[in-house]
């Protein structure tokens, strides 16, 4: 019995579409009235939660399409998982919900319990957590606590601040409030908070009208593809790419004291970097003692086949801080060094310090991807998924172009020629049942649940080739 048998045996069988047009007439009626109260314009349907079902979504007008979108990439195994619903029910998560607690100044008696859950999915090298409440959250948690422990290191672990750091900081002058940077990369995305914001450069919309920091970004590798044919190409790209990075730490005009980066830009437009890219990004952070954070958001919780995307690269040592968030269901960073912990308390502090009920969830989530095996599953159907996109491919070229994502999960991605083209597949691939996403401006990608299997990427194939026709 496959996975999805066990998990979902009423799961359909197949999409069903029953409108001309998607949203349909009483999606778009209920919208227009949500629109009253909540911005609903970027709405592509208003969903039925009660009625969708493993890899299925099912829409108010009774629409149930094959969803490979999976709430931007954050549903981990499905939709009405029962392992999900049982933890759910726990008494430990009525006690979270009903009582939540301010975790910082009084945390509960199973805190211990379910943060251990959470770290036996920690990445290779990461033996500690901090959590946070969203993807964009995570990372600006991560930049503070990369913050602290720089300037630690050049004041010295257990040294006291000093009299003109507590006077200048209020008045969000230097030495208190260093002038420190992050180095990002161009086509990134790591939310849309302040900080976060800075080191985000996928789209003008994302960060639009507010203040940000003077932070540099580098260029992230243009890959020719396939990898296989062009490594000589790809490895000069990679060594254009770390040249740049290497003279932005060294010549820009405030120190550089965090370098992020995603192992796959998703937003951006699903770029790849090679093992060799972010290893070599680890020895210029050593050399300039800049801390190295991987964001694992979107590309973490077995999206690609392993439970990190990062650890195909097997970087060493180890990278210093990783975010999460998505698929996890939870958010906050691993980190294995202590001396990332602030000196004094009340540094890396909120009321609640992140969301013990979703961490209940989270660790369960992790807890079924090890018992069932589900990055196995993603590797060997993401496989089988890419072999017939590579056939569609032969097929219609110019539709697909730089196919992406081979070896990793069912993190696939193409472009097409236009964006217009790519929104138009998109609006035919829902009208043939099947729930699909872009990302950049010409590519679409795919984020399936881990629970996806090849008979759902037959049944994807089928409307792909079809809407391709109907192009």
């Amino acid at each position: 019995m496959s996975i999805c048998e066990q998990y979902y045996p009423e799961e359909p069988t197949k999409p069903t579409v029953k409108t001309e047009s998607i949203p349909g007439p009483e999606s778009q009626k209920q919208l227009k009235e949500l629109g009253e109260v909540f911005d609903t314009r970027p709405a592509y349907f208003l969903a039925d939660y009660e009625k969708s079902l493993g890899n299925y979504i099912t829409d108010v007008d009774g629409n149930t399409y094959l969803d490979l979108y999976a709430q931007i990439s954050s549903i981990a195994l499905g939709y009405n998982n029962p392992a999900l619903i049982k933890a759910a029910q726990s008494p430990e998560m009525i006690s979270a919900l009903v009582d939540r607690p301010a975790l910082g100044n009084f945390p509960s008696k199973d805190l211990d319990k379910i943060l251990k859950q959470i770290l036996k999915s920690a990445p290779k090298g990461q033996d500690h957590v901090w959590s946070g409440l969203s993807g964009a959250d995570a990372n600006e948690l991560a930049f503070k606590a990369a913050f602290i422990y720089y300037r630690a290191k050049q004041r010295g672990y257990d040294a006291d601040f000093s009299e003109k750091e507590n006077l200048s900081v209020m008045d969000n002058d230097a030495p208190g409030a260093p002038h420190l940077a992050v180095l990002s990369f161009k086509r990134a995305f790591h939310g849309r908070l302040f900080a976060s914001g800075s080191t985000t450069c996928s789209k003008p919309i994302h960060k639009l009208d507010f203040p940000a920091f003077h932070w540099p970004h580098a260029e992230y590798p243009s890959y020719q593809y396939p990898l296989d044919e062009n490594s000589d190409a790809n490895r000069k790209e990679d060594d254009r790419c770390l040249a740049i990075v290497e003279e932005l730490i060294k010549t820009w005009s405030i120190p550089v004291a965090a370098l992020i980066i995603e192992p796959i830009q998703s937003e951006g437009g699903d770029n790849h970097a090679s093992k060799y890219f972010l290893q070599k990004l680890r020895d210029i952070t050593l050399k300039y003692n800049v801390v190295y954070i991987i964001d694992e958001v979107q590309t973490g919780v077995g999206a690609t086949g392993k439970l990190w995307c990062h650890e195909y690269a097997d970087i060493q040592p180890p990278v210093d801080l990783v975010t999460f968030s998505k698929k996890f269901q939870s958010a906050g960073y691993f980190f294995h060094d202590p001396k990332f912990i602030p000196n004094k308390p009340y540094r890396q502090f909120n009321t609640w310090c992140g969301e013990p009920a979703r961490m209940i969830i989270a660790g369960a989530i992790g807890q079924e991807i090890s018992d069932k095996k589900l990055t196995e599953q993603c590797s060997r159907v993401g496989d089988y998924l890419f072999k017939k996109l590579e056939g569609l491919q032969k097929k219609y070229p110019e539709n697909f172009q730089n196919l992406r994502g081979k070896g990793r999960g069912t993190f696939i991605a193409w472009d097409l020629p236009t964006g217009e083209k790519r929104d138009l597949l998109l609006k035919k691939l829902k009208l043939n049942g099947c729930n699909v996403g872009g990302c950049a401006v010409h590519a679409v990608r795919l984020r399936p649940s881990l629970t996806f299997e090849e008979k759902h990427a037959d049944i994807f194939i089928e409307a792909l080739a079809k809407s391709v026709n109907e192009l």
